[in-house]
């Protein structure tokens, strides 16, 4: 059985273009068997569209962007330059 816990906040779940809460989505999940629960589960993971008991169910996942302490994006890291046997002399491995 599914809990409000297994349902992301990163995923929309929407039936006939209308948006779905967790409650929502529990009460359809009571009349569902263990299979198809099974692929509800791997579709909540990956996204994607699925019809179970004649309700055609759309999963978008928004994608997360990683945020630091201070509320923005991280920058990308950047690769050493290096040459061969030129190696940064300010990298200090430990």
């Amino acid at each position: 059985m599914l809990s409000k816990q297994s349902i992301r906040g990163n995923v929309k779940i929407s039936l006939n273009d209308e948006i779905l809460t967790k409650v929502q989505i529990l009460e359809f999940n009571k009349e569902w068997s263990e299979k198809e629960e099974l692929l509800f589960r791997r579709m909540l993971k990956q996204g994607g569209a699925i019809k179970i008991k004649g309700r055609k169910f759309e999963i978008e996942i928004e994608e997360s962007t990683t945020m630091n302490s201070r509320g923005n994006t991280d920058a990308p890291i950047t690769p050493m330059d290096y040459t061969e046997n030129d190696v940064d002399p300010n990298y200090i491995r430990r």
